[in-house]
């Protein structure tokens, strides 16, 4: 993996290194944008990069691959690669893209760091960034194959389905008329919209529906512009504009929550708020095979009525034969759920429960400590992140 000269020098200016991070990747985005306007306009999410959201998560993801060279040299760290790998397939990034961050990437580490970067250090840090590229690069690549390759296809709206006040489920089908490839329970899609400003703005989206031989289905939650949270551009066109007849372009389906039934074990799905969508498609699919080991279900929300899939949710649920569901409202909660936010600690684990987790990164981070705390191994939990992944970047 990294050279051992290149290692010395990595550990040494890790730490400067990555204090600067945050400014780095910051001035890196403004040059590279300032260059290559497009891929604001038509690549990048704009509501992150307003947030701040996308840099935090790039300088996480960078410090994480620097941190794990050098503390585990014969290995990689496989399971963040492969996340990202994940969304860039999603997005249809290509090899030649890396050579482009590439070149922003070190004009801002000079620009930050000034004479600090000498030839030896700035080759250190080279190498791992083409180590992490070039890793990346080969798992998007096995991917694109097993997906036909990267690109985009019409889907036409066949029916919108109004879930909450803020949440409608589009189902869908070829525009084309041809098959429908397969996908994994878990995994989501790319939905690229044309907006009023010309721009052509890329969201992901989890599939809420068990596999099918000719249709998609996905579920949008509108985002308000409030506590400093600006509005969900893509969400807000979906939920406002699109109606059934309408087409819209979606990728296949890509990421790495992927439920695995075998070998039969004990199953636990916790969601909160909208990430209920992954986990209703992981249930319809569990009903449909009926998946004879025990299945805890595990559901926060602000109300009943903020529910989204809710009829779904339960239904699934009651289709097998060994399942429980434990919910959690904030406020409204009828008989039979509870009142306050998702807390495990009355609800019963399994020996040898696989989780999976997705939802807002405090409700994922303590339901993971509970799991844990409940004899539930670190390898066997699972989550989904919905925007950049900032979880290894908050990690302690």
């Amino acid at each position: 993996m990294l050279s051992e000269q290149s290692a010395a020098t990595v550990r040494a200016t890790l730490p400067a290194v990555g204090g600067a991070l945050g400014e780095i990747t910051e001035r890196f985005y403004a040059g590279m944008f300032e260059a290559r306007p497009e891929l604001l306009r038509d690549l990048f999410n704009r509501g992150n990069q307003a947030a701040g959201t996308q840099r935090e998560a790039l300088a996480g993801s960078i410090a994480a691959f620097a941190t794990h060279l050098l503390a585990h040299p014969d290995t990689r760290p496989d399971a963040m690669l492969g996340r990202i790998a994940h969304k860039h397939a999603s997005l249809g990034i290509a090899p030649d893209q890396y050579a482009i961050v590439h070149e922003h990437l070190f004009a801002a580490i000079v620009e930050v760091l000034g004479e600090a970067v000498t030839p030896e250090v700035a080759a250190a840090w080279e190498e791992v960034y083409w180590l992490m590229a070039n890793a990346l690069i080969a798992i998007e690549k096995r991917l694109y194959e097993e997906q036909g390759g990267p690109g985009w296809r019409e889907w036409e709206v066949v029916e919108r389905v109004t879930e909450t006040a803020d949440v409608v489920s589009f189902r869908l089908r070829p525009a084309d008329g041809g098959p429908v490839r397969d996908f994994h329970p878990g995994q989501y899609v790319s939905v690229r919209v044309a907006l009023d400003d010309g721009a052509r703005q890329i969201r992901q989206y989890s599939l809420s529906g068990a596999p099918g031989p000719d249709e998609r289905q996905f579920s949008v939650k509108r985002v308000h512009d409030d506590a400093g949270t600006p509005e969900g551009e893509v969400s807000g066109h979906l939920y406002a504009r699109v109606r059934a007849g309408d087409v819209l372009e979606l990728s296949e389906a890509y990421g790495d929550l992927v439920l695995a039934t075998e070998p039969a074990a004990p199953l636990l799905l916790a969601s909160a708020g909208i990430g209920v969508t992954p986990m209703t498609a992981m249930l319809a699919h569990l009903a449909d095979h009926g998946y004879a080991a025990p299945v805890t279900v595990v559901h926060g929300d602000r109300s009943p009525a903020d529910h989204a899939l809710r009829g779904d949710h339960e239904t699934y649920a009651a289709k097998l034969p060994d399942a429980a569901v434990h919910l959690f409202y904030e406020r409204d909660a009828p008989a039979g759920a509870s009142t306050g936010y998702v807390d495990l600690t009355g609800v019963p684990v399994a020996s040898g429960t696989r989780a999976y987790l997705c939802g807002p990164l405090p409700f994922m981070r303590t339901v993971r400590e509970q799991l844990i705390g409940k004899g539930v191994a670190p390898a066997d939990i699972h989550y989904e992140v919905f925007g950049p992944d900032l979880w290894l970047a908050k990690q302690d």
